[in-house]
């Protein structure tokens, strides 16, 4: 091989071990039930006191499980959130396993099937750094 084989070798494994510790860190982030373990995403639960005592970060992930039949995730704007307009989204969602790795800023999340958003299937977050 040589030695400019193997400076060659050093150097690619430098970087190669630098980029895999950089994805570590961006992973590293705390992952939430929403709903928890018990509810889940489903209609008639207070999902606003869900975040409460909550800290979001960027990076953290968000995990909603729900009954594929019977309900679906939109990641919506602050408008579509406040009046459960379902055909305005970012996002769909409709696997009933679905994960959103958070951002840095307000993501808004509603039920777009019957009256499940107006029945308070509807969730914000706001993330930090």
């Amino acid at each position: 091989m040589g030695l400019q084989g193997f400076r060659c070798s050093s150097i690619i494994m430098f970087y190669l071990c630098l980029t895999t510790s950089f994805i570590f860190l961006y992973a590293k982030g705390e992952v939430y039930f929403v709903g928890d373990d018990r509810y889940g995403w489903d209609d008639f639960f207070d999902f606003s006191n869900w975040t409460h005592g909550k800290e979001f970060h960027v990076g953290d992930v968000l995990v909603f499980k729900y009954e594929s039949s019977l309900h679906n995730v939109l990641q919506v704007d602050s408008t579509a959130y406040e009046n459960c307009i379902k055909d305005s989204y970012a996002q769909r969602f409709t696997s009933g396993n679905d994960s959103v790795v958070l951002e840095e800023g307000r993501a808004w999340f509603i039920c777009g099937v019957g009256d499940h958003c107006e029945n308070g299937q509807r969730l914000q977050i706001a993330a930090t750094p």
